[in-house]
């Protein structure tokens, strides 16, 4: 018999259960992907209280904590001093499925911090958006990051947010994903703008269908 196992997940305050073995298979591997970046917004960091510095500030905030966060999902316990985190002997239990830890994406365009600390930490590079000409430029300078610490930029995924025509027709984003792919986009993020009708999936989908 296989054996039974489930979790439990807390959503807008109502826990929901989980029976794992209701599950597609490809989920027992994990598919989260933590998203990061510096910061940017100063509308909605305000809002909250949370005072963004400066870019040089954001910066080196940013490379503090994605080496405290990759260090928390892949060692029993971390300790990190640094100006804007201390940890010592700090736990993030339990690891996370995915080896050695879910995969990193890293958005923004900034040639001498973010493509490098993306260069040591991402596993997917996310392009702020721009012509096939700058995302090609963007591209070399993070493969040079690279090659700068010796790590292979074929480690890395490539993707750019791709918006639909003015009227929501899908043929501007594909001449987009068309141009970007052969620059070397490994992922096409189509934003969909409100109002949101589903009718828009499916001549999307037929029409990039010739790109795959």
């Amino acid at each position: 018999m296989g054996r039974t196992a489930s979790g439990s997940a807390l959503l807008t305050g109502l826990t929901h259960e989980i029976r794992l073995q209701d599950l597609p298979a490809e989920h027992y591997a994990g598919r989260l992907e933590i998203g990061i970046g510096a910061g940017w917004n100063e509308e909605e960091s305000g809002a909250y209280g949370i005072e963004l510095g400066s870019p040089a500030e954001r910066s080196d905030r940013f490379e503090e904590a994605c080496e405290v966060i990759v260090g928390l999902l892949t060692r029993q316990t971390t300790d990190f001093t640094g100006r804007y985190y201390q940890l010592t002997s700090a736990r993030c239990e339990p690891k996370p499925v995915q080896q050695p830890h879910p995969p990193v994406c890293i958005g923004g365009s900034g040639e001498r911090r973010t493509l490098r600390t993306a260069a040591r930490f991402a596993q997917h590079w996310n392009f702020v958006g721009g012509t096939p000409e700058e995302f090609a430029h963007k591209r070399d300078v993070l493969h040079a990051h690279c090659r700068d610490i010796g790590r292979d930029p074929g480690e890395i995924m490539l993707s750019s947010h791709i918006r639909l025509g003015p009227g929501g027709e899908p043929g501007p984003a594909v001449d987009t994903v068309a141009a970007l792919a052969e620059h070397g986009l490994d992922l096409a993020i189509v934003i969909l703008p409100p109002p949101h009708d589903p009718a828009v999936l499916a001549p999307l989908a037929e029409a990039l269908a010739p790109l795959r």
